[in-house]
């Protein structure tokens, strides 16, 4: 249930950075950096689901978490250049922090239900 409701979020905010991402006039390099680490989370969650064992699964949740990282440094940089509005930042910044405490717990209980695999 989680996962499907973690590539849910990832997929929902990655369509909502794609439509802002059209918005945004100028500035095509950061912009692509944006549009490539937000939907770069959704895609790692969906490539996790057919990882090749719990440390593959573990890895693509670890890079999904990194692309959430990444994501949180674009928006903040874009608020602070003033090439987006602080009030459509808060919204976003929401939503990829919702995503990023999902992964980490995600990747916590993964990791705990393989070292009790291996007692």
């Amino acid at each position: 249930m989680a996962e499907s409701k973690l590539r849910e979020l990832s997929n929902d905010f990655a369509v909502k950075i794609i439509k802002l991402c059209d918005t945004i006039k100028g500035h095509y390099s950061l912009v692509n950096q944006l549009e490539r680490s937000a939907t770069s989370i959704g895609a790692n969650i969906h490539e996790a689901n057919y990882a090749h064992g719990k440390p593959d699964f573990i890895a693509k949740l670890q890079i999904a978490l990194k692309e959430c990282y990444e994501t949180e440094y674009w928006l903040e940089l874009f608020v602070k250049s003033d090439i987006l509005n602080r009030e459509i930042a808060v919204d976003l910044y929401t939503q990829c922090g919702t995503i990023r405490r999902i992964l980490i717990a995600s990747i916590n209980t993964a990791k705990e239900n393989t070292k009790q695999k291996d007692y």
